[in-house]
């Protein structure tokens, strides 16, 4: 059978599956819009592009990609308390969001109380404040985790985070087999660009392996991590080095479950990565593609991978953060169109626009419903979902996606060298790369080398700007009291047995800590508490 009858058999598989969409396209003048548009007389469709959901998946990892189901409309959204929260998230649901994603308040990124005071004047202000389950509770209410998909926004105590999220299904009724959802869960770029780690690299590490054990066992469509390339791109990397740099961090997370004993076509279908979108709308096209396509070739040739999904790169995309400005920020709109469909024409799962007015606060319930909007008319009103990889074949496209792939290569070749991801970034060689770029692009900007319009040119002799959201000051001192208030209610004696045991657990490097924190968190112990636990016994990072 050749590789095309293969496809086309998936495609009726795919289409059953899927009945949303219509399955025959037109344009406006009535021209048949094909499914797929390949060159039958080369040879590189098999060996660089293959078909769509075939490797090494050039070409998307679904057979229909959008002609059957568009991505996963998933907005960022998080600030101040649980229960504010709450309302945007059911607001943007109302709006035709697909997907919630969390983004969750300094402190509870760090793993500290909101009565902390480390926490002093963070509480609530870049994202929502989760300091026990109950927190999490109002957070989710009324919102369907049998139906909804939940992508969060935390790091290094992902696992209890996981773990209140996997409570609140249980008091739902929900089987723990039918959450789905994503956690970020990747310490390692939090160490290379972003700064909110906790525990060294190490027992990190164990966290992580031990999620994987327990997702795999437990909650098999949960995706355990999401390997993130997004934050390296914001801390100033170019996209070579994004892809470079994720794919280095993913194979070192694969090293580690296997080294921790875990079949690699067991873990590997539930791995997932997150990317930025940049404004050079070709290169970012490009850079999605080659991406693909090296992390395929690596599972199947490298880790020898025997299942297909394990081949699959599946990734959520976030419009770049850094590339809003705060002069004329209705410029931003453009800005983020731009990259989202770059995204799109890309063959991203998932998608988060970026609001104009976030260069200069959280994003108003205005700003997040045109920023939803956008993704919306892409995918109803612009046509480039109505076939599959409408870029592939272009010289110019297809040279990019070579030569990006290649970079990409000689990046993962160093750190290797150096002994792997892990040891690259105890040595500063990625954190040296990311500020080496960023600052000869700073430079450029200065010079007005490199345009950035509105910013360094087609300026504005006065800037106006629009209505901004502003986190009640008086919700810090709520949330202080609401933690406290659970505190007295709970059962203390359970808290205390709970995290004991978590405490005599963290000592032993070959037991998953996962069950354990999980029954401290139906206890109603805090974020701070089983983080102070582990921190005690783990030590904490403080940096290169």
């Amino acid at each position: 059978m050749t590789e095309r009858n293969k496809w086309e058999q998936s495609v009726e598989k795919t289409v059953k599956r899927f009945p949303e969409r219509k399955d025959t396209f037109t344009t406006s003048s009535d021209i048949e819009v094909k499914r797929l548009y390949v060159d039958e007389n080369t040879d590189q469709y098999e060996e660089k592009l293959g078909y769509p959901g075939a490797y090494p998946y050039t070409r998307g990892i679904q057979p229909t990609m959008y002609r059957s189901r568009f991505w996963t409309m998933r907005q960022y959204a998080g600030f101040g308390s649980a229960q504010e929260t709450n309302k945007r998230f059911r607001y943007l649901l109302e709006q035709g969001q697909t997907g919630l994603s969390v983004a969750f308040d300094l402190p509870t990124q760090i793993g500290y109380d909101s009565d902390d005071i480390m926490a002093e004047g963070e509480v609530g202000k870049v994202g929502v404040a989760i300091d026990t389950l109950y927190d999490m509770e109002q957070l989710l209410d009324r919102i369907p985790l049998d139906k909804v998909s939940t992508s969060m926004t935390i790091n290094a105590p992902a696992s209890v985070l996981l773990c209140m999220y996997i409570a609140v299904g249980e008091k739902q009724g929900v089987p723990l087999e039918q959450l789905t959802g994503t956690i970020q869960n990747d310490i390692l770029k939090e160490y290379i660009a972003r700064g909110t780690y906790i525990f060294p690299p190490k027992p990190s590490m164990r966290l992580i392996t031990n999620i994987f054990e327990y997702c795999q066992q437990n909650t098999p469509k949960f995706n355990t991590i999401s390997i993130s390339g997004y934050h390296i791109r914001e801390a100033g990397s170019t996209a070579v080095q994004e892809v470079a740099f994720t794919i280095a961090n993913g194979m070192a997370y694969v090293d580690a479950a296997l080294k921790a004993g875990l079949d690699i076509d067991a873990f590997a279908p539930r791995l997932a990565f997150f990317f930025n979108a940049h404004n050079h709308f070709f290169e970012e096209v490009a850079k999605f593609r080659a991406a693909r396509r090296i992390w395929a070739k690596i599972m199947k040739e490298h880790y020898k991978a025997k299942d297909a999904k394990s081949w699959k790169m599946r990734f959520h995309t976030q419009t770049g953060g850094s590339t809003l400005t705060a002069q004329q920020p209705d410029n931003n709109i453009v800005r983020v169109t731009l990259q989202a469909l770059a995204a799109v024409m890309g063959g991203t799962q998932s998608l988060h626009t970026n609001s104009r007015d976030e260069a200069l606060s959280l994003p108003t319930e205005d700003s997040a419903r045109i920023a939803l909007r956008t993704q919306q008319i892409i995918a109803h009103e612009s046509g480039v979902a109505d076939t599959i990889d409408p870029f592939a074949g272009s010289y110019y496209v297809e040279e990019l996606t070579d030569k990006i792939e290649e970079a990409v290569n000689k990046y993962i070749e160093r750190v290797n060298e150096l002994g792997g991801a892990v040891k690259a970034i105890e040595e500063g060689f990625m954190q040296r790369e990311i500020h080496h770029n960023a600052y000869e692009t700073q430079k450029s900007i200065e010079k007005e080398e490199e345009i950035i319009v509105g910013l360094n040119k087609f300026k504005l002799d006065e800037e106006v700007n629009p209505d901004l959201l502003k986190v009640d000051e008086a919700l810090e001192q709520a949330q202080k009291e609401s933690v406290e208030s659970i505190r007295k209610s709970r059962d203390q004696e359970k808290v205390h047995e709970t995290l004991t045991v978590l405490k005599e657990q963290a000592k032993m490097d070959d037991v998953n800590l996962i069950p354990y924190i999980l029954d401290a968190v139906k206890q109603y112990a805090t974020i701070g508490e089983i983080c102070n636990v582990l921190r005690e016994e783990f030590g904490e990072y403080t940096g290169v």
